[in-house]
């Protein structure tokens, strides 16, 4: 039995990155926490280790290299690592997973209180107001051809329109579950939900 790691969804994402052109390990993980992270967020710990594995199952390869007194070693992918890469490719993948702590809280909101709630979803609306404030700053440089890698405009434009809905998706949620929360009492647990705001749900779901 093998004892090399086996190649998971963020080997693959590590792996695309070294098919655009050779890293550092540095320059691996701020390009991934730059360009995959806002959907597919991992710890640098485990982001270092990544190259190595592809290393191991002969999809990259290692060159260490001086830049004055500092070594450090680029990684870059081999044909094997480009076949590996189409095979993934031809697998639909799977779907998303949420990961939303805030929104975990609203849930359970009847053991705090409303003005915990309300404090809960103005952090929503902050972090998608923050996380859109980065995803406009590269939809201009794209549209005034200024984008990192403009070759892949038309895959980074798909993205992109994804991230910008979803973002927009928490910041409107947030701010009309605001307005229902404002009028709940002091105790959620005795909030009851608006029949007409139900109806609308129901509705909604209903595509």
């Amino acid at each position: 039995m093998s004892s090399t790691p086996a190649l998971s969804t963020t080997s693959y994402a590590v792996l695309s990155l070294l098919a655009l052109r050779p890293w550092s390990t540095y320059e691996l993980t701020r390009q991934m926490d730059r360009s995959v992270g806002r959907m597919w967020p991992r710890a640098q710990s485990k982001l270092y280790e990544e190259p190595k594995k592809l290393v191991a199952h002969g999809l990259a390869e290692a060159t260490a290299e001086s830049t004055g007194r500092r070594a450090r070693t680029v990684y870059a992918i081999t044909d094997a690592g480009r076949e590996a890469l189409a095979r993934w490719h031809r697998e639909p993948g799977a779907g998303p997973v949420l990961e939303f702590e805030q929104l975990l809280k609203i849930t359970f909101a009847e053991h705090g209180t409303t003005d915990d709630a309300l404090a809960t979803l103005t952090a929503a609306r902050a972090w998608a107001r923050a996380q859109n404030e980065e995803n406009l700053a590269a939809a201009r440089a794209y549209e005034a051809d200024a984008g990192p890698f403009p070759e892949r405009a038309a895959q980074t434009m798909l993205v992109g329109r994804f991230l910008t809905d979803y973002y927009r998706l928490v910041a409107e949620w947030a701010d009309w579950a605001t307005g229902v929360v404002a009028d709940w009492p002091p105790d959620p647990g005795r909030a009851v939900a608006v029949p007409e705001e139900m109806r609308e749900t129901a509705r909604r779901a209903d595509w």
